[in-house]
């Protein structure tokens, strides 16, 4: 399909077709590639998410389904808030806010990566599919620069894999995804110990936190949660804890104004 720029019901629908020399020369570079490693991803240069056609590059983690249920999660607990507004943290191909937009007409989202490389692949996908009015886009180190109590949901699939973990780690994956993307530090707490602090100073009161782990680091998130209200741990279809959400709690300042009142 790839090769001949075709669908599948034509692939199917022509097995007669004979290929041509070039087409049979990219076919046969196409296999030389994937066969060294590479993603078929990366070598056709996309990948579906929650029915979105995603351009990908070796700039961006390639989407995954497991990711879905970030979506998910958030879909479920945005549904008493009338116009969320909503940061996508660490951003890469756009998916997590490009599946947002899809399904959230009236939020207002924002897509962060520390990436320029990332954010154009980001840019194109928002573009593709008419949703680049609906997200604003900015470059930087995950929530610095932005202000305090600015939002009503900080997501992200932020890197989680610890470097102790590496040999664990699909070859493919080690050796052409972003390593910045996949591996946070030696434990896989690294980034997520940094952005639990700033969304918590993001998030506006009672606000929900809610990122993609693995089971491995599940344990250690719960102890960073420690402090917020609900925490909720959503296992993928494995059985696998993989998404954690967390409301921010009211501080006391504002418990003891509310209770006044």
């Amino acid at each position: 399909m790839f090769i001949l720029g075709c669908g599948r019901a034509f692939l199917y629908a022509h097995p007669e077709r004979p290929l041509t020399e070039d087409e049979h020369q990219r076919y046969n570079n196409a296999l030389a590639q994937r066969a060294s490693g590479i993603p078929a991803q990366y070598i056709t240069g996309h990948q579906e998410f929650w029915g979105l056609d995603l351009i990908v590059s070796p700039a961006v983690l390639i989407p995954r389904p497991e990711t879905e249920h970030v979506v998910e999660t958030v879909l479920a607990l945005a549904k008493p808030f009338a116009t969320p507004r909503i940061v996508d943290v660490g951003t890469g191909s756009g998916a997590i806010a490009l599946a947002l937009a899809k399904e959230l007409p009236d939020a207002e989202i924002h897509a962060v990566d520390v990436s320029e490389a990332a954010l154009e692949v980001a840019r194109a996908n928002a573009a593709r599919h008419q949703l680049d009015s609906r997200i604003i886009f900015h470059q930087g180190d995950l929530l610095a620069g932005f202000d305090g109590n600015s939002f009503d949901f900080v997501v992200s699939n932020p890197p989680y894999v610890g470097e102790s973990e590496e040999d664990e780690v699909q070859l493919e994956v080690r050796k052409f995804e972003p390593r910045g993307a996949v591996f946070a530090g030696p434990t896989g707490l690294e980034v997520i110990e940094r952005l639990v602090p700033q969304a918590e100073h993001g998030l506006r009161h009672g606000g929900w936190l809610v990122m993609e782990m693995s089971g491995t680091i599940a344990g250690g998130v719960r102890e960073l949660l420690g402090g917020w209200r609900d925490v909720k741990v959503i296992k993928d279809l494995q059985g696998i804890d993989r998404v954690a959400a967390a409301r921010k709690a009211y501080d006391s300042t504002l418990r003891d104004r509310l209770e006044i009142d």
